[in-house]
């Protein structure tokens, strides 16, 4: 198969549907086109809203993906990267493991979401972590939060700060299971969030300052910023500043104007600071 068309590049995206409650596909999909790149969505579950409120419709979508991939296919659809975020279960890894076999793009962002402040989501087993720790040698980059990190390592997972030495130790896990690049998430400071780059054996660490409180939807839209500029030939470490520096923005201007936090971030208003000549 030839590569996507040189006019923008092509990013599949294989992740979630939330209607209400910005996060993953209704926040990437429009952070990642203001970047310049176009964004091929695959859903993995359509939901009505996210699971932070106290009920929701929900659509499992495994059933369809494979015929959903197989048209693709029989289209001769190439990609030049491949973002993927939240997985419900272990056929779906498998499916993005056909995909990645199949389509053979070039960059692949994995953002192993499965939980966060220690806890894990209801849908994730062992054999979903184990799974999930057999894509990450394909990855090119990936995405974890501390208790992804601990989970994807069997490192115990601890309340509080964690040190530099537990940070890198952590990244070093990490490495050990994906030959590509590792940034660690969403690390709590005492008056600012911390994301540590390793590449190549070396770790960078970038400090923003608190902006207000945790609100939904931010990993995915951190990661979508690090997926788009990876097509786009930018530099990881510049780009996770950039996406640390939107969230910020984002964040206060969100608190300033009362959105509740299940509702995500007011990532519409700012959205100008992404578009790029």
């Amino acid at each position: 198969m030839t590569k996507a068309s040189n006019m923008i590049p092509r990013l599949a995206m294989i992740n979630s549907f939330a209607g209400f409650g910005r996060c993953s596909t209704t926040v990437s999909l429009p952070v990642i086109s203001a970047m310049g790149v176009q964004v091929c969505p695959v859903p993995t579950s359509v939901l009505s809203n996210h699971l932070a409120y106290p009920k929701h419709s929900f659509l499992d979508f495994t059933p369809h993906m494979d015929e959903y991939l197989k048209v693709w296919k029989e289209l001769n659809f190439t990609f030049d990267g491949l973002y993927c975020g939240f997985l419900g279960n272990a056929t779906q890894i498998q499916t993005v493991e056909e995909f990645l076999d199949t389509f053979a793009p070039d960059f692949f962002l994995l953002d192993p979401v499965m939980g966060d402040n220690g806890r894990t989501y209801s849908s994730v087993t062992s054999n979903h972590v184990d799974a999930l720790r057999k894509l990450l040698r394909k990855a090119t980059l990936i995405t974890p939060n501390l208790t992804e990190a601990c989970l994807l390592t069997g490192t115990p997972y601890h309340e509080g700060f964690y040190s530099e030495a537990e940070l890198s130790a952590l990244c070093e896990k990490l490495s050990c299971l994906c030959p590509g690049d590792v940034v660690l998430t969403g690390i709590p400071g005492e008056a600012s969030v911390k994301n540590m780059i390793w590449q190549k054996g070396t770790y960078t660490t970038l400090e923003t300052p608190l902006a207000g409180g945790s609100h939904h939807g931010t990993g995915d839209i951190f990661a979508s910023i690090l997926a788009a500029d990876a097509l786009l030939g930018r530099e990881l470490v510049s780009s996770v500043k950039k996406a640390a520096d939107f969230i910020s923005i984002c964040i206060a201007g969100s608190e300033e104007a009362g959105v509740p936090k299940k509702e995500g971030v007011l990532f519409e208003k700012y959205l100008h600071y992404l578009i790029t000549p």
